[in-house]
């Protein structure tokens, strides 16, 4: 089976930031239900020392959309961070980060493909105590398809499941199927 540089991202992406939408909706009803304002929810983190969950919103919709980005210029270089903001800004940010992946078409990104990339990245200077080491911009060279299997899409789900975690902990009624997202099928 051959899958293309559009099928392993575009989709993929598309699936989880439909669901993390979903869990964004969940909260709101949630707080609606029970009288919690979802803007604490903005800079709930999961302890002291992880980003709180608009960063995890904002890493989402930059591995994805930046994360492609790259792939066709050679150059990770998402926006500055917004910083905390109202949650219907968390939701918003989510539905233009759809709408952009929306917005790319197989033929646009499947031309990507196989180039070689020098692309900088920050990164732990040792990687084996990575928890520990300085970090800093690392020049590494791959093709779009490592850079979204290596990086991107690595950095995604970990933002992806914080985000979930953060909302677990704060009472959002969510489980594994909203994480999952609606699963894509064989046509």
């Amino acid at each position: 089976m051959t899958i293309s540089l559009f099928d392993l991202s575009v989709p993929t992406f598309l699936q989880t930031l439909r669901a993390v939408s979903g869990w964004l909706d969940r909260a709101v009803r949630h707080g609606t239900e029970t009288g919690t304002n979802p803007d604490d929810f903005v800079g709930a983190r999961l302890c002291p020392d992880m980003a709180p969950l608009h960063f995890q919103i904002e890493a989402l919709k930059n591995h994805a959309v930046w994360g492609l980005n790259a792939a066709k210029t050679g150059a990770f270089a998402p926006p500055p961070l917004v910083g905390e903001m109202p949650f219907t800004e968390l939701q918003s940010t989510v539905v233009q980060a759809i709408a952009a992946l929306e917005a790319l078409t197989p033929d646009e990104v499947n031309s990507w493909s196989g180039r070689n990339l020098d692309i900088e990245l920050f990164r732990p200077l040792d990687e084996e105590n990575a928890s520990t080491s300085s970090w800093a911009p690392r020049t590494f060279a791959l093709t779009p398809e490592i850079l979204l299997l290596t990086y991107s899409l690595p950095n995604f789900y970990f933002h992806a499941v914080t985000a979930y975690d953060i909302l677990r902990t704060q009472g959002v009624p969510i489980g594994k199927g909203d994480y999952e997202g609606r699963l894509r099928t064989r046509l």
